[in-house]
């Protein structure tokens, strides 16, 4: 019963990606915004933004301390897992992968992780940015998606798991 629940659910999810990936005729400004969003997803963008402020006073330090610590630890698990489950990424017919991929693991989504991380290290922080955060870290992990890079659930579960590496540090005091 597992293995047969495994395969709706891998179906589910492929028909889903396929669904929201861009066709390969989709304009090029669509192509160029959808890059544009995941690349604030990468490690470079990631680390600027939740490292630089840690020199910074206060509240504006706090937040950099949470973003830091909850990017760091959910990269690891991600990692770990990426070679754990070695999940392939998807393949769009008829369409090429349009940004280079760091590795050939799909699952989970490293760069839904870090753009989740350094939205709740932020938005804990900051609540009144909070929205405007998860949004943004939502866009990001759509457009991992949206570029046929992951599936669904690699987008999902990286989200979920910078939620829950910001909890233990939030619950311990961090």
């Amino acid at each position: 019963m597992p293995e047969q629940l495994m395969l709706q659910l891998g179906a589910r999810d492929r028909s889903l990606m396929q669904r929201f990936a861009l066709a390969p005729e989709s304009p090029r400004t669509a192509r160029r915004f959808w890059l544009a969003i995941t690349h604030l997803g990468g490690t470079g963008p990631s680390l600027a933004v939740a490292g630089l402020p840690w020199f910074a006073c206060c509240a504006l330090h706090q937040a950099s301390r949470l973003a830091l610590l909850t990017l760091i630890l959910s990269h690891i698990v991600v990692q770990v897992l990426k070679r754990t489950v070695l999940r392939t990424r998807p393949t769009v017919d008829g369409f090429g992968m349009p940004i280079r991929v760091p590795d050939p693991f799909s699952f989970p989504s490293g760069h839904s992780a870090a753009s989740m991380s350094v939205a709740i290290g932020y938005g804990a922080v900051f609540p009144i940015g909070a929205a405007p955060l998860l949004f943004l870290a939502a866009l990001v992990g759509f457009s991992r998606v949206r570029l046929g890079v992951h599936y669904p659930s690699d987008v999902l579960v990286g989200q979920l798991l910078a939620i829950a590496t910001a909890g233990v540090f939030t619950a311990v005091g961090m």
